[in-house]
């Protein structure tokens, strides 16, 4: 393992233990695809993006991110906050009165990093796009990012971005899917199966890669070859597999940790599975 591979999980796991502690001291929240989507925001923040903690709300000269799926934000605060957007004492505020970190992103509480507010499911992409083709129209060379859950997917809004991006060759986009199988009143497959996503996004005009969204090598690799495929008329779709709950035990592959908060029993068993590597906050 390299040494840049290991730093990035060693921030990993204290980013997973900053997701159990808030959402714990809160009583609320979305733990489950939070600790699935850890590494992607790791590798994204700390590898990938070209960005500034000094933020910009126009974005304009760096890589920017939107999160579509909004309720995952204890993953997405406790990034910013890693990542000097913010002191990450803050985190300790997560859902609670007066907080800038409240349950879905906002952006009247104007904290840093947030551009969107978001968890009104199936709206990231479009403003996804949009975001790419206002950098294309200012000469800006730098790239836009978007997460996706899963069971977003059977939002009609996705779908009819999923036509508008290619047919405009909106190629500094590279979105992510998150592929858990996951959604909160079950397993997606019996809920509303998703079909074969792949064959779907390449039909729609997309050029499609897929990763291991818990193994920080392969999603580096994986974002650096999108990075590579930009500029070249297609939008760039990664099909990312995680598991829900990666990190703990009893939250790994279960819809039930979608959005419930461990008692102070399941808190400290988690924690004694997640190593504290950069302290707590």
């Amino acid at each position: 393992m390299s040494a840049d591979i290991a730093k990035l999980e060693n921030i990993a796991k204290q980013v997973r233990r900053d997701i159990v502690r808030m959402v714990h001291g809160c009583q609320s929240g979305h733990p489950g695809g939070s600790l699935g989507c850890a590494d992607f925001f790791v590798a994204l923040y700390f590898h990938q993006m070209e960005h500034n903690p000094t933020f910009n709300l126009d974005g304009i000269g760096e890589d920017i991110f939107f999160l579509s799926n909004g309720h995952i934000s204890p993953v997405f605060y406790s990034t910013l906050a890693r990542a000097g957007y913010f002191d990450k004492s803050e985190l300790a505020t997560f859902r609670k009165i007066d907080s800038r970190l409240q349950g879905h992103p906002t952006t009247h509480e104007h904290l840093p990093g947030v551009r969107v507010a978001s968890g009104s499911l199936g709206q990231g992409l479009s403003v996804a796009i949009g975001a790419s083709r206002a950098k294309k129209l200012n000469a800006d060379d730098k790239l836009v990012y978007v997460l996706m859950g899963d069971g977003e997917l059977q939002e009609g809004q996705v779908w009819e971005a999923a036509m508008y991006a290619p047919h405009n060759k909106v190629d500094n986009l590279i979105a992510t899917i998150d592929l858990n199988g996951q959604q909160i009143d079950g397993p997606t497959e019996r809920v509303l199966s998703l079909g074969n996503l792949k064959a779907k996004w390449e039909a729609f005009g997309w050029d499609v890669l897929e990763a291991k969204g818990n193994d920080m090598a392969q999603l580096i690799e994986t974002l650096t070859e999108a990075k590579s495929r930009t500029g070249k008329g297609k939008p760039i779709m990664i099909l990312m597999h995680t598991e829900m709950g990666y990190g703990v035990d009893f939250m790994m592959g279960s819809h039930k940790w979608h959005g419930v908060a461990p008692n102070d029993e399941q808190l400290a068993t988690a924690l004694a599975q997640l190593e504290e590597t950069l302290g707590d906050y």
